[in-house]
């Protein structure tokens, strides 16, 4: 018993001793250097180098539990490596500074996307993590999808929009990814951030928190508050020709005339070529410097997809020329590629009268360049309205018809009148009787189930009964088909994206030149038809104290007009997941063959093979 009583007094005295030792003083940039593992789904499996992303050095090594700060916030363009920082920092805590981290994305389904795809591979494939967690068993809490236990913590994650997930237990370390695709509102409770961040408030002076995201729209965007509340620091680059520290900045980025993958950046003190053979080379000798004074606890960098070393200026300048006419596609690269909110000019009202000067006459046959037909319904309480449209590349449309079906919708006759509508064909130069590809109809009046059955009977000629749901981040067709919720419910309705739709369509109808985006209209349509189409604005308003922007209807117009473009719009993207490619190549439109589409609108998608087209 004397060396039984000897050893445990050794243990107790060695745990005990452990208990007190303090934590290893080493950076997430030397444990990433160290032990990192990138998985082979990555772009560049392998072992972690810092050295390929030398500007990610000082945003880990503020996460290392040495710096004094406390929050840090990155606002990125995309391909810049942000995510890959905050898993480092994750498998540094872990390893070397355990206690509870809590994880958050926009939505519980991200969290499983992200568990599978980012955590698990992180723990499997480096060594010093996969030996401190359990094995998935089944019936083992330990290790499940939304949570990771190891010695002296766990990986909590959750999705931002459940109120129970941001409220359940103190954390240590809190990484937020994609904080401006979080809902305004977790479940009622407030903004899903401040929830967040309050599970720390225990650990001030020791607790990390990472903040990521692409920005969004400027005044809205969370990331960039959060940036602007920061010491702002910049990467600044030496010019290899005279030695200038500067910000990579677009104005910089110039291509011979008309050969934009040619482009290279000059600088703004001499003027000297920098190749992007000259990448490597700046990113090295890099460094970041504070803009703004700070608290000494918050640390923000700005980061554009300039700095990435796994894009090129030329891949970049071949995308912004594709972009810059469509003022939607220019937002998105401006928050992907520049790294930056985007700030809308033109919130005024759409003029109607405008349009009646640019109406045209394309006679009996389709435009040439229309390559696929579909049509929107809106369900009135005495009446159908629909609008059909043909799209070309791009997505510039043309408004083929748009009618009025008078008759009450619980009755019958109103369904056959546009049933013979939706079975009519549109004759085009090329491609002969066009039919309407896909129809969207509106299934949240009072006339649901007669909507529902509707569709259900001409699901084969993808006749879609929908559900237009407003909020930010909504794609515009849900990016899998619906489940039903009873299998004695007559059809799941898709769910539209309508704020993303309009907005779309709000800011085509402002191009005033053809092409990608633009929208054209025929002789004949009336001054009511555009001012439908303009009776809605996209408003700033506060929502719990955090800025959104809604979509608000003159009351004194109606908006059929523009809720058939909606759908009709939404039928677009709903054939486009389907498979169809909006590549002008008028010959592929007899690809999209007929889907049939039952009570669980199973969605077949259609593959076309380059080997059999050659």
């Amino acid at each position: 018993m004397d060396d039984l009583d000897a050893l445990t007094a050794e243990l107790v005295d060695a745990a005990w001793r452990a208990g007190l030792r303090p934590e290893l003083q080493i950076t997430v940039t030397e444990w990433a250097d160290r032990h990192r593992i990138l998985p082979g789904m990555n772009a560049e499996p392998g072992p972690w180098r810092t050295s390929r992303v030398p500007y990610l050095a000082e945003v880990m090594d503020c996460l290392s539990t040495a710096s004094p700060v406390e929050r840090v916030v990155l606002m990125k363009g995309a391909q810049t490596g942000g995510t890959e920082a905050g898993l480092n920092a994750i498998g540094y805590w872990i390893a070397h500074a355990p206690g509870l981290i809590l994880a958050v994305w926009p939505s519980i389904d991200m969290v499983r996307r992200n568990s599978r795809t980012r955590i698990e591979p992180l723990i499997e494939g480096t060594p010093a993590l996969k030996d401190k967690i359990a094995p998935a068993r089944a019936k083992d809490p330990g290790n499940t999808l939304g949570m990771k236990e190891f010695p002296g913590g766990a990986l909590v994650m959750t999705g931002a929009n459940s109120a129970t997930g941001l409220r359940s237990t103190p954390a240590r370390y809190l990484v937020l990814d994609e904080v401006d695709a979080f809902p305004a509102d977790a479940d009622g409770e407030g903004d899903p951030v401040a929830l967040a961040v309050q599970r720390t408030v225990t650990f001030r002076g020791r607790r990390k928190i990472f903040l990521i995201s692409t920005p969004t729209e400027a005044g809205i965007s969370r990331i960039e508050k959060a940036y602007a509340e920061s010491d702002r620091r910049r990467y600044f680059v030496p010019c290899p020709h005279c030695g200038t520290h500067q910000v990579l900045a677009w104005r910089g980025v110039t291509w011979p005339e008309g050969e934009p993958r040619k482009a290279f950046y000059s600088c703004e003190a001499c003027g000297g070529v920098i190749e992007e053979a000259d990448k490597p080379g700046l990113l090295a000798a890099g460094e970041w410097r504070a803009t703004a004074e700070g608290d000494g606890l918050t640390a923000g960098f700005h980061l554009s997809a300039l700095y990435s070393p796994f894009e090129s200026w030329g891949e970049i300048a071949v995308d912004f020329l594709a972009a810059k006419s469509d003022p939607l596609r220019l937002k998105a690269w401006t928050n992907l590629k520049l790294g930056e909110p985007f700030e809308d000019r033109d919130d005024a009202a759409i003029e109607a009268a405008g349009f009646l000067s640019r109406l045209e006459d394309w006679g009996d046959e389709l435009p040439e360049p229309v390559a696929v037909i579909t049509a929107g319904v809106d369900v009135q309480g005495d009446r159908l309205e629909l609008e059909i449209v043909g799209w070309g590349p791009g997505e510039e449309s043309w408004s083929l018809e748009y009618t009025v079906l008078w008759g009450n919708p619980a009755e019958p006759e109103v369904w056959r009148a546009l049933d013979a509508e939706l079975l009519r064909t549109f004759p085009h130069r090329m491609m002969g009787a066009v039919p309407i590809r896909a129809v969207a109809i509106d299934s949240g009046g009072h006339h649901t189930q007669t909507v529902y059955r509707f569709a259900r009977d001409r699901g084969g000629r993808r006749v879609w009964a929908i559900k237009g749901r407003a909020g930010p981040g909504l794609p515009v067709w849900p990016k899998r088909p619906p489940k039903p919720k009873d299998r004695a419910k007559l059809l799941t309705p898709f769910i539209v994206g309508v704020d993303a739709a309009k907005e779309a369509i709000t800011n085509r109808l402002r191009l005033a030149t053809p092409g990608p985006g633009y929208c054209h209209f025929p002789v004949g349509r009336d001054l009511d038809y555009f001012r439908q189409l303009g009776a809605e604005r996209l408003l700033k308003t506060w929502r719990r104290g955090v800025p959104i922007r809604e979509w608000r209807k003159d009351p004194s117009v109606r908006n059929e007009a523009l809720d058939c473009r909606v759908y009709a719009y939404a039928a677009l993207q709903g054939v486009i997941a389907m498979g169809w490619k909006m590549n002008g190549q008028i010959q592929n439109s007899s690809e999209l063959q007929p889907t049939s589409i039952g009570p669980s609108n199973a969605m077949k998608r259609t593959i076309n093979s380059r080997w059999l087209q050659n």
